[in-house]
């Protein structure tokens, strides 16, 4: 049996035993009626609950029906009930300003008890249908937005375990790609950034060295340092990882391209490949580049020992305005306290989270800073 709420408002208790004793005929239906003499009583109770047919009398002492319903309106949000105003009046200005209102349909008094029975069972049947489809709507919204969910999980599933691939080539733990991926996003929530940036940021910076899969055993795995020509091949990492992740329609892939692209630029504009400088340079790439450098140095590699936290944030502020932005300094500074919890938390040899998984990391060549990827031990020198 369909069920239905129903709201009688009439200053005349007469006329509620009235529509009250016509009500029971409707068998048909399971009604829970609510009945006031009172309009003001009324709208608070249309306040707490949610109606399906509202039946108003016009003329009351309170708040007369057109004043009910304007008030109805403001004050429930965007109310759905179907509301029907009782009303001697002929007034034609009356029932246009009902309409404005809401009014889905009109009685006249003295009401007609056939007339009136077939109006609120037509009403009930609509609302009850139109609730129905709402439900509908609702289920099918909540069951496409479960599918993209969870498309949007195995596609980022797939890209993690892919980048965490590249990664194992030349870092034997992975954690770096996570921790990466998890820095950048304290540094997008500290610059006050969407929560939406914020997530696509952390999940497309792992993919930082994505291009390194481009980069030959002899020259990616090399013990000593690397020569000039074996460097240049190196850099090419970055314009590798742009090429397989660039003209994608996933947001996330295109985001990561322009970091895998530009996460070796910087501030000075002595970077690679393209020397951007400054604000050219992409703030998702101004980002990885500092935590990239900072997670590289404090870690442990079989080629080199781990830097001191202290030692390693000493070097990113001596970076700032040459290799790094200083508001990113800044930012990296301020909100220090999450870096340092989430290289704790997605320490070397912990199991890894496979959705949160991220980038590397080394030294760039002509200085003691790595340079975000396998170069940290192949550094050749200036000259």
């Amino acid at each position: 049996m369909t069920s239905a709420r129903l709201l009688l408002v009439d200053d005349s208790d007469v006329n509620l035993l009235l529509y009250r004793s016509v009500l029971a005929q409707l068998t048909s239906f399971d009604l829970q009626v609510d009945s006031h003499h009172s309009s003001i009583r009324a709208l608070e109770a249309a306040r707490e609950k949610a109606y399906d047919v509202i039946v108003v009398d016009y003329r009351m002492p309170e708040l007369d029906g057109l004043t009910f319903m304007k008030r109805l309106v403001a004050e429930t949000q965007g109310n759905s009930a179907l509301v029907v105003m009782v009303t001697a009046d002929k007034d034609r200005d009356i029932r246009q300003k009902a309409l404005e209102y809401g009014a889905t349909d009109f009685l006249n008094k003295p009401i007609d008890r056939l007339e009136f029975l077939a109006r609120v069972r037509n009403l009930v049947t609509l609302a009850t249908h139109r609730r129905l489809l709402s439900n509908r709507a609702e289920h099918l919204a909540a069951e496409v937005a479960a599918a993209t969910n969870d498309l949007q999980k195995r596609e980022l599933e797939t890209i993690i375990r892919l980048t965490r691939a590249a990664e194992f080539r030349d870092d034997v733990t992975g954690m770096h790609v996570i921790r990466v991926g998890e820095m950048c996003g304290a540094l997008a929530r500290s610059l006050g950034l969407s929560q939406n940036d914020i997530e696509l940021l952390s999940m497309a910076a792992p993919m930082h060295d994505i291009g390194k899969i481009a980069t030959p055993d002899h020259i990616l795995l090399k013990a000593g340092p690397l020569t000039q020509q074996e460097y240049e091949i190196m850099k090419m990492h970055t314009t590798a990882g742009y090429e397989i992740l660039r003209d994608s329609e996933s947001d996330l892939l295109r985001r990561a391209a322009e970091i895998a692209l530009t996460h070796h630029e910087r501030f000075d504009g002595k970077g690679y490949p393209a020397g951007l400088s400054g604000s050219q340079i992409p703030i998702s790439g101004r980002f990885c580049s500092v935590v990239d450098v900072f997670d590289a140095l404090s870690s442990a590699r079989p080629y080199k020992d781990a830097w001191s936290i202290d030692k390693a944030f000493a070097e990113i502020t001596a970076g700032s305005g040459t290799y790094f932005d200083p508001e990113v300094v800044d930012l990296f500074t301020d909100c220090f306290d999450d870096i340092l919890s989430i290289k704790k938390r997605f320490a070397d040899g912990t199991l890894p989270n496979p959705w949160n998984c991220h980038s590397s990391q080394r030294s760039e060549h002509g200085s003691h800073l790595p340079s975000r990827s396998a170069e940290t031990r192949h550094v050749v020198s200036d000259g």
